[in-house]
């Protein structure tokens, strides 16, 4: 099994973190929008839970086709690819050698380099230099969907909790509280982890949380009357 670099592996918490923050928005919507029309816990939690398994099983179906699509691509490339040094070799090493030239090497260093390098494992080299990714590195559609569901879903449970497990009286604010903490949190992480500045990300997302709960209490409250 081929080791993840520190680098996919932030990426994949940083999906990750990005998933729970889709959960939070998602779910902390729904349950506020229910709670500002009914006052019945029961009626809350249905449409809760409801809401977590709708966006669970649709990010990660969602992500599911994606990767999918993705990994049948680049097979797609990789068989082109082969055909291609089949029949036209002189033109794919030429193509490698502009690679190199253009990444700065002198035109003998780069036509040296491309040589040994397709001679050692022409379609490898070819995957990663002229299409852009590691040959057979491709990335696992279940693994995927499985990250996406198991992420969305831990973040939907905080707004579900909080909302169901307190007094009526002050369960919309509370929830609103701690929804607004949750995301500030996730905005920070992620953008922490993709190397941005954290105090933009964190008021956006706030904002956004903030939004996506006043409007969906608004349309619960009066419509709902």
């Amino acid at each position: 099994m081929k080791k993840m670099t520190l680098s996919e592996r932030l990426n994949i918490l940083r999906a990750g973190v990005l998933g729970a923050n889709d959960g939070i928005v998602s779910v902390a919507g729904i349950v506020i929008g229910v709670a500002g029309a009914r006052t019945s816990t029961f009626t809350i939690l249905i449409s809760g839970i409801a809401g977590l398994l709708a966006g669970a099983l649709s990010m990660a179906g969602g992500e599911y086709v994606s990767v999918s699509t993705q990994k049948d691509t680049e097979k797609s490339l990789v068989k082109q690819e082969r055909e291609s040094l089949k029949t036209d070799y002189d033109g794919e090493l030429q193509k490698l050698i502009e690679i190199y030239q253009a990444k700065g090497l002198s035109d003998e260093s780069a036509r040296q380099v491309a040589t040994e390098l397709m001679k050692k494992d022409a379609l490898g080299v070819q995957a990663q230099e002229v299409l852009g990714f590691k040959l057979n590195d491709y990335a696992n559609p279940f693994s995927a969907a499985l990250s996406s569901l198991f992420s969305f879903s831990v973040g939907a449970i905080l707004p579900l909790l909080t909302i169901v497990l307190l007094p009526a009286s002050i369960r919309i604010w509370f929830t609103f509280v701690a929804v607004l903490i949750a995301l500030a949190i996730t905005g920070y992480t992620s953008a922490y982890l993709g190397n941005a500045p954290t105090r933009p990300a964190v008021i956006r997302n706030c904002l956004v949380g903030m939004l996506t709960m006043v409007i969906t209490y608004v349309v619960g409250h009066y419509i709902g009357i």
